[in-house]
């Protein structure tokens, strides 16, 4: 046995003892870091090294403590994004920060997903839940286009769609944290939605049910994501703290910071989109 394989068994034999024992901490959300860090993380390695071999950049912009707020585009029919850009932060940042991402309510209300959704350190996308994340120093991941993102056609993919009514930059202002634009780069090609089965989605309580070149055609095969090749940029950091106690209250100011952060993160994806050769090599 490699002293690397050695080493790896020996941390999990540990993480059982602590299991065992109750030697771990959860907090108030139900987030679970020692859980996240042995369990939940290390299955995601291959897929972001090996099978999307995402580039990720920027990440210097991230703060190393502090709350802060990323911002990202959401695509893919699937949100495998949100995940790749968690497994990003904790794998590629120095600090090895954990994001705290705010989810839809079908996700927690999905059985074992919403489960682990909790375990991982996921809530529910509402500003109350993210002001108390900041305010308690939490790096937070936020994804405003909703399912208007990840179940748009594939012919308007790169496309951002609406940022809703600027809830996160509210959070942002309230607990005077910096906002991080990030822009992803492949996630549009893992599952080409090219249809959807509205009587379906009805049925199964779904926002949309996907129509792919590969699914429902290839039954669960058609489930394997495509290897596209990922970019995942951090922007700089738009700070927030400078615009006062009540800065959360000025509509106009959130329609401008939300427009700003969208308009930011629009104008990457097309830089990046001009750079990349090729769908799945980059």
């Amino acid at each position: 046995m490699t002293a690397d394989r050695e080493e790896r068994l020996a941390e999990f034999l540990a993480f059982v003892r602590r299991r065992l024992r109750g030697e771990y901490e959860v907090d108030e959300f139900g987030f679970d870091a020692d859980l996240t860090d042995h369990l939940l993380m290390p299955p995601l390695r291959p897929l972001y090294e090996k099978w999307f071999r995402v580039d990720t950049t920027g990440v210097h912009h991230v703060p190393a403590t502090g709350g802060a707020l990323i911002v990202a585009n959401h695509s893919g029919t699937l949100p495998l994004d949100g995940v790749m850009t968690a497994y990003a932060v904790r794998a590629e940042h120095p600090a090895g920060r954990h994001l705290r991402m705010l989810g839809a309510d079908l996700v927690f209300k999905t059985p074992v997903l919403g489960a682990l959704a909790r375990k991982s350190g996921q809530t529910l996308a509402c500003t109350p839940d993210a002001d108390r994340l900041l305010r308690a120093g939490e790096l937070v991941g936020v994804w405003p286009e909703g399912f208007k993102g990840i179940g748009k056609p594939f012919k308007d993919r790169y496309k951002l769609q609406r940022f809703g009514r600027g809830g996160f930059v509210s959070a942002a202002l309230n607990a005077g944290v910096p906002i991080i634009p990030c822009a992803i780069v492949g996630a549009e090609e893992i599952y080409p939605k090219i249809g959807d089965v509205k009587a379906l989605a009805r049925l199964f309580g779904l926002p949309y049910f996907p129509v792919t070149p590969f699914f429902p055609l290839l039954g669960p095969l058609g489930a394997v994501p495509l290897p596209s090749k990922w970019y995942i940029e951090f922007g700089e950091p738009i700070p927030t703290d400078g615009f006062g106690e009540h800065a959360a209250d000025d509509p106009m100011l959130v329609f401008n910071l939300t427009d700003q952060v969208r308009e930011t993160i629009q104008q990457t994806l097309y830089r990046l989109l001009t750079q990349r050769r090729n769908v799945f090599s980059g």
